[in-house]
């Protein structure tokens, strides 16, 4: 049997026996006044979990330790980094976790599709799949915020 190289570990899904390599770990983030969603996708964009937390400091290391527990976090995609994610995007920048702001869903398609909080929060993880960019006239690829 071969070794698991450093920063790999191996995860059981959820629903099943298999385990599966995790390289690394996106993160999506569907943002709220009181809770944050958050879902966890593996280098291939598979689910690993989805949690919800409190917008605390507590609720965000535990959102981070939560992550770390599937493997290393490559980066997190989170709506709103100007408002309700604004302290969860400080947190996630302090941790050293790149973030990458997602526009939240057009109301038209939530009247279409539904409002689900896990759903938006996937969605935000496979938004680009956290490949920053700046924007023009934003004030993070102004400050250098992105790269």
């Amino acid at each position: 049997m071969a070794a698991t190289p450093k920063g790999v570990m191996e995860v059981t899904m959820a629903g099943g026996e298999d385990s599966v390599t995790v390289a690394e770990v996106v993160l999506g983030v569907d943002t709220h006044l009181d809770l944050h969603v958050a879902v966890a996708l593996d280098q291939l964009g598979r689910h690993l979990g989805a949690l919800t937390v409190p917008t605390t400091v507590t609720g965000y290391e535990s959102l981070v330790s939560w992550a770390e527990g599937f493997g290393p976090v490559r980066c997190a995609g989170v709506e709103g980094t100007g408002s309700y994610g604004a302290g969860l995007t400080r947190y996630f920048k302090t941790a050293g976790i790149p973030v990458m702001e997602i526009e939240r869903p057009k109301r038209r398609h939530l009247r279409r599709d539904g409002k689900s909080d896990p759903l938006d929060a996937e969605a935000a993880a496979r938004a680009g799949r956290c490949w920053p960019t700046k924007r023009p006239g934003s004030q993070r690829a102004e400050t250098g915020g992105w790269r």
